[in-house]
């Protein structure tokens, strides 16, 4: 498959007007910048879950108040993200991505000296509202420099996150567990870092917005214009369930596989961390794939098969040795990580005019759930295993069956 190329607003080529190609540059440029900043972003949010292991031990926390820590994080950013949403929609603010990363470099540091549940959980929330005025506003970024090819822009602007999250645990396992907790606040730089990033690229978004603005652009229609209010909600509500069985089972991993393979196979630390990073580095890959396969093949097609497609694979997993579980897991990871691009998009084109409030809703709607699940399966776990949690979980990618609901938007685009 061919890499799509970013359009522009002009219908002639590239190669037939320089200018154009300046355009398709920096956009290509603005989409990296977005990326980057992503993967830095989401690099500080997976060390939380993968200081689990050591804070679990140091300050002898229970599952159930490793599910808080998660449920505070996740908690934050998910009753925020639509707000922020639904404000910027109407009033842009270029530079709130990097007001936003200044706010989790705070929570970062304040989370490396953390030696109680309240202030862990305290400094974890604010690393999710840091999080929660980064996503909506990044998300239309990328849509705004998309040039049509949506599904290409949001799985770049995505696969930045999860390769960062995937790197969590590596970073965990070389740095934190030798250094201890007081060591995350080195990870401050890479805050530092993104603010950098993102302060040029809200200097980028502000020219943008100053341009069309002087143009004169008029804002988009509020849905899709050959479907119905009633269609329109109706299959919202069906990418909303979709959402919630993916990050339900997601977060079974993201925030208890490390302790699942040190628990079942009596695995080191280090290894259940490099154990995770395999499936976070199969999470990130399957994320790039998804928004150009929806490019070509269609959205609907995509989201039914990667949430359906996981369930032989997630129903296997409880009964499977080491190698089995890893190579299973990996396979989860790509397949269920290609959904949220397309799912994005998907909603994006039912609500065109509401492209923050989109993201916004459904970035926090994964977050909230993400919380919210993470809370129950800690005190499910007290309560009986880890083992049993991810036996019940693994029926959660059947749900994947009603995406045949959803109505066929686009035409996919070819080779």
């Amino acid at each position: 498959m061919s890499v799509p190329v970013i359009a522009t607003d002009s219908a002639e080529s590239p190669q037939s007007n320089p200018s154009n190609q300046s355009v398709e540059q920096t956009a290509m440029m603005v989409l990296a910048s977005l990326s980057v900043a992503h993967m830095l972003n989401d690099i500080i949010q997976s060390l939380i879950p993968a200081t689990y292991p050591l804070l679990r031990d140091s300050l002898q926390l229970s599952y159930g108040d490793i599910g808080l820590i998660t449920f505070a994080f996740q908690l934050t950013a998910s009753l925020l993200q639509p707000v922020v949403g639904m404000y910027t929609d109407r009033k842009p603010k270029p530079f709130s991505l990097a007001i936003g990363m200044g706010m989790t470099l705070i929570g970062l540091i304040l989370f490396s000296q953390a030696r109680s549940l309240v202030t862990l959980m305290a400094s974890a929330a604010l690393i999710g509202t840091g999080s929660s005025i980064f996503h909506p506003e990044a998300s239309r970024m990328a849509h705004l420099a998309a040039g049509g090819r949506h599904g290409f822009a949001q799985s770049l602007f995505q696969v930045g996150g999860n390769f960062g999250t995937s790197l969590g645990p590596l970073l965990a396992a070389a740095i934190i567990f030798p250094f201890g907790q007081a060591s995350i606040a080195w990870f401050a730089l890479i805050a530092l870092a993104g603010i950098i990033v993102l302060t040029k690229v809200g200097a980028w978004y502000r020219t943008k917005l100053a341009a069309r603005a002087a143009m004169g652009k008029t804002s988009k229609p509020q849905r899709h214009a050959l479907l119905s209010r009633r269609q329109v909600g109706g299959a919202i509500g069906v990418l909303v369930a979709l959402v919630l069985s993916k990050y339900v089972y997601l977060v079974s991993f993201t925030s208890y596989y490390a302790l699942y393979m040190e628990e079942t196979f009596d695995l080191t630390k280090q290894q259940s961390q490099l154990c995770s990073f395999a499936f976070l580095f199969a999470v990130a890959v399957g994320t790039f794939a998804g928004g150009p396969l929806g490019d070509r093949f269609g959205r609907k097609v995509v989201i039914w098969f990667s949430i359906l497609g996981v369930a032989p694979f997630s129903l296997s997993l409880p009964h499977a040795g080491l190698v089995g579980t890893i190579v299973l897991t990996i396979f989860i990871g790509a397949i269920l990580a290609s959904a949220f691009s397309a799912i994005l998009v998907f909603a994006q084109e039912l609500l065109p005019g509401r492209v923050g409030a989109v993201a916004g809703l459904f970035f926090g709607f994964a977050f909230g759930v993400s919380a919210i699940a993470a809370a129950l399966l800690g005190e499910l776990a007290d309560r009986t295993s880890l083992q049993y949690v991810f036996q019940i979980c693994a029926y959660l990618p059947l749900m994947g069956i009603i995406a045949a609901f959803l109505p066929k938007l686009e035409r996919h685009v070819g080779v």
